[in-house]
């Protein structure tokens, strides 16, 4: 038998409490959202949009 040995406890009650807001947060599933490569793309086409239109309306004389 080894020397140092700890009492052990009578009752191991190691479940804690359930939250409430866990179960329906595990259920719930999220609609479709918007594509991120379609919002990158409609960003993308408005950015060279208005790049096109800056350079129309104030060209660029640099060297």
């Amino acid at each position: 038998m080894p020397q140092f040995t700890s009492p052990r406890p009578m009752q191991l009650n190691l479940r804690k409490p359930r939250n409430p807001f866990v179960a329906p947060a595990l259920k719930r599933q999220a609609g479709r959202h918007q594509s991120p490569d379609d919002a990158r793309a409609q960003r993308q086409q408005a950015r060279l949009d208005l790049r096109r239109l800056l350079r129309e309306r104030f060209p660029d004389d640099s060297p």
